[in-house]
């Protein structure tokens, strides 16, 4: 088990496969992603790494904070977050990840917290279907009704579906795409939507119900501060990496497209044919029963 990332959501967009079909993706970043601590077994009694990303000031960070970030040697970290991983995962204090950590086709499980929405009604919350909007219903179309019962039990029970605070709560969306990675700004471009606002803090990791994609590197992917980063794309811009189109299937090719037109003319030809000769057999086997008709008159005559 490796660890995970820190992520922030910037927005959603789309990107376009060869064939000129889209998928919509939710673009994430990795914002200076740090490891400034690791629990090991012998001292912790478990094996984790904790991780930073982002910036803060140092007067907004609480002074115990600032301590451990002194000892680590790194900045002042926005969020921090802490992932168990296996003994053979642990990573050195101060190691930066790139978002080459997941590659394009593997499935992740992504958490956060989810847009707050407020004080909420009964009908916006939990989809009531509201009082009857005619007689005897005044001023109170999308009340909730009754919550409780009579004198026995004399309470409302607990988990009633009430008005309340919506939204804004810790929600994990899984099994979701990584459709293209790039590592010169740190994003990842995951299929779908995932919890959050923009300018949410997500975390991104494995998914849990699923074996780790074998391309995906062990223990991370690691940005090397002494070498030099290659300006250069995994994909053209806009395009969806071929490692994620494997689910997709391909569109028929111009030669099958006018093989399938030239059998639909062929069976149109040979019906139209077919119909023409109906119709001329039809006359001949009307005139018949004519001439079966006047040949009797004239053997009564």
């Amino acid at each position: 088990m490796r660890t995970g990332v820190i992520a922030k959501k910037v927005g959603m967009t789309r990107l376009f496969q060869a064939d000129g079909r889209h998928v919509p993706v939710t673009v994430l970043q990795l914002d200076d992603v740090q490891v400034i601590g690791r629990r090991e077994k012998d001292r912790d009694g478990y094996t984790a790494v904790q991780l930073g990303a982002g910036k803060a000031k140092a007067k907004n960070v609480a002074k115990p904070q600032r301590v451990a970030f002194g000892k680590a040697e790194v900045e002042p970290k926005a969020r921090v977050v802490e992932f168990r991983v296996a003994e053979d995962a642990l990573l050195d204090v101060g190691a930066r990840i790139s978002a080459e950590h997941f590659v394009a086709g593997q499935l992740v499980d992504v958490a956060g917290v989810t847009q707050g929405k407020g004080f909420a009604g009964a009908m916006k919350r939990w989809g009531f279907g509201g009082l009857r909007a005619t007689h005897g219903v005044s001023v109170s179309h999308r009340s909730h009704g009754s919550t409780g019962n009579r004198q026995d039990p004399g309470r409302v029970f607990k988990n009633k579906k009430m008005a309340g605070h919506m939204g804004a709560r810790n929600r994990t969306q899984q099994n979701l795409e990584i459709v293209r990675t790039d590592p010169i700004r740190g994003l990842l471009f995951v299929k779908g939507s995932v919890p959050g606002h923009k300018g949410a803090w997500l975390t991104v990791s494995d998914a849990i119900k699923l074996p780790r994609h074998d391309s995906a590197p062990y223990p991370a992917a690691l940005i090397e501060s002494a070498k030099p980063q290659a300006v250069e794309e995994h994909a053209p811009a806009g395009l969806v990496d071929e490692g994620a189109v494997h689910e997709i299937p391909a569109l028929p090719s111009d030669e099958e497209v006018a093989a399938i037109a030239a059998e639909q003319e062929a069976g149109a030809a040979a019906e139209a044919e077919a119909q023409a000769a109906d119709e001329n057999a039809t006359p001949a086997e009307e005139s018949k029963p004519e001439g079966d008709a006047s040949a009797d008159e004239s053997k009564e005559g």
